[in-house]
């Protein structure tokens, strides 16, 4: 007698989404918020932001996490890979945010094995929103993940960059985009100073100067540290993939960011 559907010893053929076979087996991950009626001091995350340059796309997020008028963390890391040639960043409540980011790098990875192809850049972003759409529950309670995906699309060799909704709408943008407490000053600074033909040295510097620009206005957003040696996190995804760029590379930027600025 065959064994039921999703139990050890199943024949079925494993689902190329990691989800759906977490889902089979009774093991997906949920997050229940309390019944209180009180606040709740959770960390959240705040600016990101993307940029289109001529052979890719930049992606930085500041450091900083605040809990109210509290600054909680001064070095949260808000922007991660996503596989070889994508990255996500987060914005919202940091620890589900971080969690959803490590299911989303493990979904894709579990695709690429049981598939042995990428999934789609398009595909990605549309993985992405399912996951944000599953947050939805939460997200009335207060407790918003709002992510921001950038990646190298192989089939027509461009940088894309996606924004999404809190109820998992997905939105391609054609040059830079921003979200968190901080987003709208970044974004009308990089509306300011943004151009189709800047290289990959000019779309990192505007991109840590609009993190700057968001930091003058915005209290939740942490500007660059030259004291502490806290600067801005930032990937550049291209051709050959996603690269981490070096503390000590954004430090040159944001000095000369720091120099230039009234």
């Amino acid at each position: 007698m065959p064994a039921p559907h999703g139990l050890p010893g199943d024949s079925v053929v494993p689902s190329s989404s990691f989800l759906s076979l977490l889902e089979s087996h009774q093991m997906a991950p949920s997050w229940a918020a309390g019944t209180g009626r009180g606040p709740l001091d959770i960390p959240e995350a705040t600016t990101v932001l993307a940029v289109r340059y001529s052979d890719g796309v930049i992606m930085a997020g500041d450091r900083r996490a605040t809990a109210g008028n509290v600054i909680a963390h001064r070095r949260v890391k808000k922007v991660y890979p996503a596989d070889e040639f994508s990255a996500v960043a987060i914005s919202g409540t940091a620890g589900m945010a971080i969690e959803l980011i490590k299911l989303f790098q493990t979904e894709l990875e579990h695709y690429e094995k049981i598939e042995g192809t990428r999934l789609s850049l398009e595909g990605k972003a549309n993985y992405l929103a399912r996951m944000v759409r599953g947050n939805l529950a939460l997200a009335f309670q207060g407790l918003i993940v709002v992510p921001l995906f950038c990646g190298y699309d192989e089939a027509d060799d461009v940088g894309r960059l996606y924004t999404f909704d809190v109820v998992g709408g997905r939105y391609e943008e054609q040059d830079y985009a921003a979200t968190g407490s901080g987003g709208s000053e970044a974004k009308a600074f990089l509306k300011g100073v943004y151009t189709e033909q800047m290289d990959e040295d000019g779309a990192m510097a505007i991109a840590v100067e609009a993190l700057v620009a968001a930091a003058e206005e915005d209290a939740a957003t942490g500007g660059p540290d030259l004291r502490r040696g806290i600067f801005p996190n930032v990937v550049v995804v291209d051709d050959e993939g996603i690269t981490e760029v070096s503390d000590e590379r954004v430090a040159e930027i944001a000095e000369t960011v720091l120099g230039g600025r009234p």
